[in-house]
C-alpha cells in the first residue's frame, strides 16, 4: 500500500494549511463572532468620536456666545460714547443724525 498512516486524503499534503475560505467554513461560528465583535468595536469607536465632537461643539458654542455678548457690550459703549460726544456739539445736528442712524427715539 502506498498510503501513509496519516488521516489525510490521498493527493493532499497533511502539513499544508487550509485555504482561507476552507478555514472559514470549518470554523464558521468563530468567524461570525469575530466579524460581529469587530462591527461592535467600530461602532463604539465611532460613537466615542461623536461624543467628543459634540463636547467640542458645545465648548465652541459657549465661546461664541461669550464673544457675542462682549461685542454687543462694546457696540453699546461705542454708541453711548458717540452720542455723548454728539450731544456736546452746540447745534445738535450731529446728535440728531446719530439718533436717526441708531434708531433711537430719545
Amino acid at each position: 500500500m502506498a498510503f501513509s498512516s496519516s488521516s489525510a486524503p490521498p493527493g493532499r499534503n497533511p502539513k499544508k494549511p487550509l485555504a482561507f475560505s476552507a478555514n472559514a467554513m470549518k470554523r464558521k461560528d468563530s468567524f461570525i463572532q469575530f466579524f460581529a465583535m469587530t462591527g461592535i468595536l467600530l461602532m463604539s469607536v465611532r460613537s466615542l468620536g461623536q461624543k467628543y465632537r459634540i463636547h467640542d461643539l458645545l465648548e465652541d458654542t459657549s465661546d461664541l456666545k461669550e464673544e457675542q455678548e462682549k461685542l454687543t457690550e462694546r457696540m453699546k459703549n461705542i454708541k453711548r460714547a458717540l452720542l455723548h460726544e454728539a450731544s456736546l456739539e452746540p447745534t445738535g445736528a450731529f446728535a440728531s443724525r446719530l439718533r436717526l442712524l441708531f434708531g433711537d427715539e430719545n
